[in-house]
């Protein structure tokens, strides 16, 4: 089945230690156990998807009971290990702990485990995903797996091995099978296409490496794909891009220094390009975030060997831009983008919260950029005379001190003044904080208001957060510390009441007008319930 097959994960799946990849040294140690007749009474296999958990646990079932597999002179003829590859052997049950949880099927099992073998050496249990197995079921297990017979051996895999037992782990023999590197999943890839003469260029395949993520399946399960999905004799990058929907660093790159220069429509420009390319949002924001992190970190970074993640040119972009980018920019940057990500699922169109974050980037680095990126483009600044040729050192100095100074002057500017809790409220519009004015409205009542101390009386239906974020917010709006105190005191009423109260006395007096007389007699049966003034 696995030989005829034409996914290629399948067809290329190892059927002896020696084909295995990435994982020689368990191989050699669990081998050497088998031939010495010194192998565990349980295996536990461990890792994340596709690294060959289940592979290695029918090559261990194949050693155990037959003779010249371990020997691997034997070429699947044999009555043990074609049945055991195709998972119909009589002595040798897979069970998927996915679809048998409970302690019954455990049970059944362990009733099974009483027999003797039929036809081979020992009786062997293969459990996937063990780790869905319930509690009652584990427990159920416990005994045999310590003590089984001499004929019994149990393999189990799974891909989250802190939902197993720690008495279930501790006794077995555990393996945890790593991620398999990139350098030794390319020379893989790279053998299986001149083996299927298939026509693929090296950046193809790397880049199948790269999102496989050190998943062998994932990465022949790319391969089928791009060699179906292309029908030309041969596959080019730029082909792989298309079909994965890949963007390439160095459009994160450019659209990084175009953020850095401030160009908010080349910004727009940019990212719809990529969008219409086929990049989701939010997995435009995860490569972003990648890319951020080899803007802080490229000097601990190789680039070659087995790191596929950038290419030469990008490599040397990115050391390029970090010198001239403050890390407390990227690590702002860094935030933003993890708020955004948060913010992706809860808004209609995730693609204007994207538009909106990179624009808002921009506004960002004005005060996190270093002195030297601002001396490079005071030259690609054409509003300052300043005369780049003839220009000293003093001269971008000062450029740069008076252009601190005109953003000071701005912040300062943009600063309110909040002098009584009638000014605080009207902040609270400005920003956009609507919960903090209703609350301050509705359920705080004024006890004294005076340098920057706040002392207030509340009702039940206060908010418990309230004080943490207002305090937060007037730090941030006015750059300094406020105290806000409770009292026993009554305080003051709540504005709120005193809009009541204010609404009641003006329906009062209009209705002892003349104009309202002359309604009632028009309309008899009319209510007055509100008043209000247009401008006209």
């Amino acid at each position: 089945m696995t030989i005829k097959s034409q996914v290629l994960a399948l067809k290329y799946r190892p059927q002896k230690f020696k084909d295995l990849i990435g994982h020689e040294e368990i191989a050699i140690t669990i081998y050497n156990s088998i031939k010495n007749n010194n192998s565990a009474n349980a295996f536990l296999f461990t890792g994340m998807r596709g690294i060959g958990k289940t592979t290695f646990a029918r090559i261990v079932a194949k050693a155990l009971n037959c003779e010249n597999a371990i020997e691997s002179k034997c070429e699947k003829k044999c009555d043990q290990c074609d049945p055991i590859a195709n998972s119909n052997h009589i002595d040798v049950l897979e069970m998927d702990a996915a679809s048998r949880t409970g302690v019954d099927d455990v049970r059944e099992l362990i009733e099974f485990s009483r027999y003797p073998p039929t036809v081979s050496k020992f009786k062997i249990f293969i459990i996937d995903e063990v780790h869905m197995l319930s509690k009652q079921a584990f427990n159920a297990l416990l005994k045999t797996l310590e003590e089984p017979p001499k004929y019994l051996k149990f393999i189990f895999a799974t891909t989250e091995v802190k939902k197993i037992p720690i008495t279930v782990i501790s006794r077995c023999q555990r393996y945890d099978l790593s991620r398999i590197k990139s350098e030794e999943l390319f020379n893989y890839l790279k053998n299986i296409t001149i083996k299927e003469k298939k026509d693929v260029e090296d950046k193809a395949i790397k880049l199948i490496v790269k999102l496989s993520e050190g998943s062998v399946r994932d990465a022949l399960s790319l391969l089928d794909r791009v060699t179906i999905s292309n029908n030309q004799s041969s596959v080019k990058f730029e082909d792989a891009q298309k079909i994965f929907g890949y963007i390439n660093k160095s459009s994160y790159i450019e659209l990084l220094e175009i953020i850095f220069l401030g160009d908010e429509e080349k910004i727009i420009d940019h990212y719809r390009k990529l969008y219409n390319s086929g990049i989701e949002p939010n997995l435009f924001l995860n490569d972003f975030l990648e890319v951020l992190y080899f803007l802080k970190n490229i000097s601990y970074i190789e680039n070659g060997g087995n790191n596929f993640s950038l290419n030469d040119s990008d490599y040397k972009k990115i050391t390029s831009l970090s010198k001239e980018i403050d890390p407390n920019a990227t690590f702002l940057f860094w935030e933003y983008t993890l708020k955004t990500l948060k913010e992706i699922n809860i808004v209609a169109n995730p693609n204007l919260l994207v538009e909106m974050f990179l624009v808002q980037l921009t506004y960002l680095k004005k005060k996190n950029v270093t002195q030297k990126y601002q001396q490079n483009e005071l030259k690609n600044t054409p509003i300052k005379n300043v005369d780049i040729k003839n220009a000293t050192n003093k001269d971008a100095i000062n450029q740069i001190k008076n252009i601190k100074q005109e953003d000071e002057k701005i912040e300062k500017k943009n600063t309110l003044e909040i002098n009584n809790l009638d000014d605080l409220i009207e902040m609270c519009f400005e920003k956009k904080e609507m919960k903090l004015k209703y609350e301050l409205e509705n359920n705080v009542n004024l006890v004294s208001f005076s340098n920057m101390n706040i002392e207030i009386s509340f009702n039940d239906k206060l908010n418990k957060s309230f004080v943490k974020d207002l305090s937060e917010k007037l730090y941030d709006w006015t750059k300094n510390r406020w105290l806000i105190s409770f009292s026993k005191e009554k305080g003051k009423m709540s504005a709120k009441e005193k809009k009541n109260i204010q609404k009641k006395e003006k329906i009062t007096e209009y209705k002892s007008s003349d104009e309202y007389k002359n309604l009632l007699e028009a309309f008899p049966d009319i209510e007055l319930i509100n008043l209000e003034k247009k401008d006209d």
